[in-house]
């Protein structure tokens, strides 16, 4: 068995599909299931996927959805799968891979957040808060997990052009293009490389990092 397993969640994604090909680069054995074998909503199959994981060294929240709409027009089933996805089903999959990682007294866990917990556009409520949670629950674990040497850390990878960002309206696209400083978006490729990089280091904990250049 691999000395170095990884578990990336939501890996149907493109980000997914380009931190699995990075990770496996640098030495990873990955795992990247998607919602069919691994439902972060469902308590009952993350306990199932988790089971059958011998060891874990590194977990990458990734799974994530978003669902906009205006707050006076979001139906509540909505705001909860927002919600849901992007939160607690971090949050049910890192109780699970922080068991395993304080066996062993080592372990990373990455949580994949979004600019928008920071400055979030009009009709984010529910995903702009999700992301936002995620940044506590990456600091508060980071404490609580320090002392057994696992570390929690919190990626905004920034507008990638994904399956998730292709139906937005081309002028959406644009005046989001206008906001980053360089003129252009970050790639899911480069944000394969910075959290691969993030993995190689040991003393780096508790920390969010905004892979774009918006300001």
């Amino acid at each position: 068995m691999s000395e170095n397993f990884a578990l990336i969640t939501g890996g149907q994604g493109d980000l997914a599909e380009a931190l699995r090909v990075q990770l496996i680069g640098t030495g990873f054995e990955v795992l990247s299931p998607g919602r069919s074998e691994l439902d972060v909503l469902d308590p009952a199959s993350v306990d199932s996927y988790f089971s059958g994981i011998g060891h874990l060294d590194l977990l990458v929240n990734n799974a994530g959805i978003t669902g906009d709409a205006i707050l006076t027009k979001q139906a509540p089933s909505e705001r909860n799968d927002v919600i849901d996805t992007n939160l607690k089903g971090a949050h049910l999959c890192s109780q699970k891979a922080a068991t395993m990682m304080m066996r062993k007294r080592s372990g990373h866990i990455i949580n994949i957040g979004s600019y928008s917990a920071l400055n979030p556009q009009t009709g984010q409520t529910a995903y702009a808060s999700a992301k936002a949670g995620l940044i506590g629950l990456t600091k508060s674990y980071a404490k609580e997990l320090g002392k057994r040497n696992i570390r929690v850390n919190c990626i905004l990878p920034g507008f990638l052009e994904t399956k998730m960002t292709a139906n937005m309206a081309p002028e959406a696209v644009e005046t989001a293009l206008k906001r980053h400083q360089l003129g252009r978006f970050n790639t899911v490729e480069e944000a394969a490389r910075f959290v691969s990089f993030i993995c190689s280091t040991e003393n780096i904990s508790g920390q969010v990092f905004q892979l774009d250049s918006r300001v």
